[in-house]
């Protein structure tokens, strides 16, 4: 574990380090403290969430003058587009084929695009469930986190989602929805921004399948 501060008392911000730098989560680090006799900080979930959400700023700061991925603004309603993306690609790759890969989006405040790898027309069948998948996640409003790594750490540790991997610095940021480890249904490396649960959603709706171009199939939906 990081070192810890000179009286060998861990803090919130400490904790947080460990989960942004090397990836441990909160509870593993407590446990992990707790078993090496290192005092944690009174207030030290408090602290941890404090350097999150200082996190989580600077992040939405960056991403209103650096971050494009096919967004036409970072409006609340765009944002959430942003994240229904995330969790398109994994209702697809879940439902229809786990070796589809997202081939670009458009997203506005009025609706998303999306276009990803595939073999064939989606039938009505395959369109039902993969938007019921969404909605299923919606509903679970679950967590969207995100941390920065080392990019080989990102790609070959947690198996993150990224196009392109020659063309990434060497620190990317992933971001994660769902719970840590087999829950986790969604990981890949984004720029952002994206909503802080899937609750904020609201009710995901395909409205179109067509052709985008060879072997690339595109989905338009809306957020009700």
């Amino acid at each position: 574990m990081a070192q810890a501060d000179q009286d060998n008392e861990f803090t919130g911000r400490d904790l947080f380090k460990l989960q942004d730098t090397y990836g441990f989560p909160l509870e593993l680090s407590v446990e992990e403290a707790y078993k090496l006799g290192i005092n944690l900080s009174k207030d030290y979930q408090n602290e941890f969430e404090q350097a999150l959400n200082e996190q989580r700023e600077r992040s939405k700061t960056a991403s209103k003058g650096m971050f494009k991925g096919g967004l036409s603004d970072t409006s609340d309603q765009t944002v959430k587009y942003h994240t229904a993306c995330h969790l398109l690609l994994a209702a697809l790759q879940q439902e229809i084929d786990p070796g589809i890969g997202q081939k670009g989006s458009n997203l506005t405040p009025e609706r998303l695009r999306f276009d990803f790898n595939v073999d064939h027309k989606l039938t009505a069948d395959e369109l039902a469930r993969v938007e019921a998948k969404v909605n299923e996640w919606i509903q679970a409003d679950l967590p969207v986190v995100f941390a920065e790594y080392d990019k080989d750490y990102a790609f070959d540790e947690l198996h993150a989602q990224g196009s392109f991997r020659d063309r990434y610095p060497d620190r990317v940021t992933v971001y994660m929805i769902g719970e840590d480890g087999a829950e986790c249904i969604s990981t890949e490396i984004c720029g952002g921004p994206h909503v802080t649960h899937t609750g904020e959603l609201g009710k995901f709706k395909i409205t179109k399948e067509e052709s985008s171009s060879a072997g690339v199939r595109r989905i338009k939906a809306v957020l009700e």
